[in-house]
């Protein structure tokens, strides 16, 4: 492959996704990029420029765009952040009327564990308290990925998949086997709803929600982009809500907009806004 095809695949890919390429990545765009090349009959990596640019070709580069994310995770990742969740969840409820809804965003949800294992959460939460019960949930799950939006609508996991992270009483308690894999019960997959989004878009159809869930997504991006993305996940919040960030993430320097808990790592709040003299 040569230079300029390395640098206008990563720079397709960085204007779709926001992701950034290096180039000792080159290897991961020769192995994932194979089954495209195969299937639209190029001979490699170096004929595939001109296919993006023909007229037909922007179907084609969303689909390279897509196979060059990485879609990784698992139930209740690292642990740390569902426990920070349980409490605040408490809390989002008691100072909730009645009526109102709690809104969960799992942003860049990949197959969809994440927002699984927050309705989990909340099912339990509902089974421990009588007043939980009644409160309407809503949790979205957002990736750019139409491949793994697909999988995550389907509730279906393999043995694998659910061996990571998910207590085995849990497993058998919140989904019912089907053959070999294993499908999330009804009654905690109905608050949850899956949608194919770009965070680099505008957003502000999906409304603003009371926790938010980006985790391990920055890590890919420059940092202008990472910026960006904080700007906008700020814009989504509620004013006593939470971001949550992956652990080698942080929107210090990059975001006023956002300030850090005061007791939990990776925990974002709204900053206050400023008030003008009179």
């Amino acid at each position: 492959m040569i230079a300029s095809t390395f640098d206008f695949l990563a720079a397709v890919v960085k204007d779709r996704t926001g992701g950034v390429i290096g180039a000792d990545q080159r290897y991961m765009l020769e192995t994932r990029l194979a089954p495209l090349l195969k299937r639209e009959a190029l001979r490699d990596l170096d004929a595939l420029p001109a296919r993006l640019r023909a007229p037909q070709g922007e179907a084609l580069a969303q689909e390279m765009a897509e196979l060059l994310t990485t879609n990784e995770s698992s139930f209740f990742r690292d642990g740390r952040p569902f426990d920070h969740l349980r409490p605040l969840l408490r809390g989002l409820h008691a100072a909730r009327p009645a009526g109102q809804p709690l809104r969960l965003w799992s942003a860049a949800c990949s197959t969809g564990q994440e927002a699984y294992s927050m309705a989990i959460i909340l099912a339990e939460l509902a089974e421990g308290d009588p007043g939980f019960r009644g409160r309407r949930v809503e949790i979205l799950g957002t990736d750019i990925s139409a491949r793994v939006i697909g999988r995550a609508r389907a509730g279906v996991f393999t043995p694998f998949e659910v061996q990571r992270g998910l207590p085995a009483a849990t497993l058998t308690r919140r989904f019912q086997e089907e053959g070999a894999q294993w499908r999330v019960k009804p009654e905690v997959a109905a608050c949850c709803r899956f949608e194919r989004a770009n965070l680099l878009a505008d957003l502000r159809g999906f409304g603003r929600f009371d926790v938010i869930f980006c985790r391990n997504v920055l890590i890919y991006f420059d940092v202008p982009t990472k910026a960006r993305v904080l700007r906008g996940l700020a814009q989504q919040l509620v004013a006593d809500g939470a971001l949550y960030l992956g652990a080698a993430e942080t929107a210090i320097g990059l975001t006023d907009a956002l300030v850090p808990h005061a007791t939990e790592r990776g925990v974002y709040g709204l900053a206050a806004p400023q008030r003008l003299p009179a």
